[in-house]
C-alpha cells in the first residue's frame, strides 16, 4: 500500500514539471511583445523597455523559465498587470467559489448517477432501464450555458423565486449563498450526472456477469446485498476515475457557467485577464488549473486501494 502510494505521488512530480514547461511555453508562443501588448501602442519605446526588465523578458528564455519556476516555488505567482494586486490570493479567492459549486455538484450528481446507473444494469434491457438511458442521454446532450440559460428564464426572471445575478459567500450569509448557488450547482447536477450514469451502468454490466456474482446469487443472498457487496465496490472503480476527471475539470474554471450566473469564479477571472492582456494572471491561473487537475487525479489514484484492494498490489 505504502508502495503504491509512493509511486503515484513520484509519478505526479515530474508531470507538474511537464506542466509548468508548457504553461510557460504556451504564454511565451503568444505573437508580439507581451509589455508592448501590457501597455498599449501608445507607449513609449522606455516605458515598454522598464516592463520587460520588469518582467525578465531580457533574459533568455531558460533562464526565464528557471526564475519563474523558482518564484512559483516559492508561491509567488507574479504580479497582477491591471488589478495590481499578486496573482496567488487572487486565484485563490476565485477557486474558492468555484470549488464550492463544483464540489456540491459533483458529489450531489455522484449520489443520483451511481445508484441509478447501478439500478439500470441490474434491469438491463428492461423499461426502467431504457428510461434511464435515454434520460441519461439527453442530459448529456444538452450544453451546459443552454440548460443555465433556461433555468435562469424560468425559475429567476419567470417565476421570481431565485436571483438572477450576483454571488454571496458561505462565510457573509449562508441563506443567501444558498439561493445563489442553487441555479448553477443544479445545472451541473443535471449534466454531469448523465455521463456519470453511463458509465456507472456500463461497469456494473461488466460486473453482473461476472462468476463470483453468480456464485452469490446461488448461495441464495438476497439481491439487493449481492448489488450492494459485490457488484457496487468492483463496478464503482471506473466511475471514480471519470468522477475524477469531471473534479479536475471543472475546478479548473467553468468559464461558460460562470458567465452565465455572473460568478467570480476562477473561468471568468481566466477570461476577463485574457481580455485584459494580463499575462501574469493568465499564466497564474493556467498553472493553477493544470495543477489542481494533476493533483485531484492523483488523490483519486490514491482511493482506488479502497475498493480494489487489487491495485495497490500492483
Amino acid at each position: 500500500m505504502l508502495l503504491y502510494i509512493a509511486r503515484r505521488i513520484a509519478l505526479a512530480i515530474p508531470t507538474l514539471l511537464l506542466v509548468a514547461i508548457a504553461v510557460f511555453t504556451l504564454i511565451h508562443l503568444i505573437p508580439g511583445d507581451p509589455a508592448q501588448l501590457m501597455l498599449g501602442d501608445a507607449a513609449d519605446e522606455a516605458s515598454v523597455e522598464q516592463l520587460r526588465r520588469q518582467l525578465g523578458l531580457d533574459q533568455p528564455l531558460p533562464v526565464q523559465f528557471l526564475h519563474w519556476l523558482g518564484q512559483v516555488l516559492r508561491g509567488d505567482l507574479g504580479q497582477s498587470i491591471s488589478l495590481g494586486t499578486p496573482v496567488l490570493p487572487l486565484v485563490l479567492e476565485r477557486f474558492e467559489t468555484s470549488a464550492t459549486i463544483v464540489l456540491i455538484a459533483v458529489g450531489l450528481a455522484a449520489l443520483i448517477a451511481v445508484p441509478m446507473g447501478l439500478l439500470a444494469a441490474w434491469k438491463q434491457n428492461q423499461k426502467l432501464d431504457v428510461a434511464i438511458v435515454a434520460g441519461a442521454a439527453l442530459l448529456m446532450s444538452i450544453p451546459s450555458f443552454w440548460l443555465g440559460l433556461l433555468l435562469l428564464l424560468l425559475f429567476g426572471l419567470k417565476l421570481g423565486w431565485l436571483p438572477v445575478v450576483g454571488y454571496v459567500a458561505f462565510s457573509e450569509n449562508f441563506s443567501a449563498a444558498l439561493l445563489y448557488i442553487l441555479l448553477p450547482v443544479t445545472t451541473l447536477v443535471l449534466i454531469e450526472s448523465g455521463v456519470l450514469t453511463r458509465m456507472m451502468r456500463a461497469s456494473a454490466i461488466e460486473v453482473l456477469r461476472l462468476e463470483y456474482v453468480t456464485h452469490a446469487r446461488a448461495k441464495g443472498l438476497p439481491e439487493w446485498r449481492v448489488l450492494l457487496r459485490h457488484v457496487l465496490p468492483n463496478a464503482f472503480a471506473p466511475t471514480l476515475t471519470l468522477i475524477g476527471l469531471v473534479l479536475g475539470h471543472l475546478l479548473g474554471g467553468i468559464a461558460v457557467l460562470e458567465t452565465v450566473f455572473t460568478l467570480p469564479g476562477l473561468g471568468r477571472l481566466l477570461v476577463d485577464a485574457i481580455y485584459a492582456r494580463d499575462y501574469p494572471v493568465v499564466q497564474g491561473v493556467m498553472l493553477f488549473t493544470a495543477g489542481v487537475y494533476v493533483l485531484t487525479n492523483l488523490v483519486i489514484d490514491l482511493c482506488y486501494p479502497l475498493f480494489d484492494p487489487r491495485v495497490a498490489a500492483q
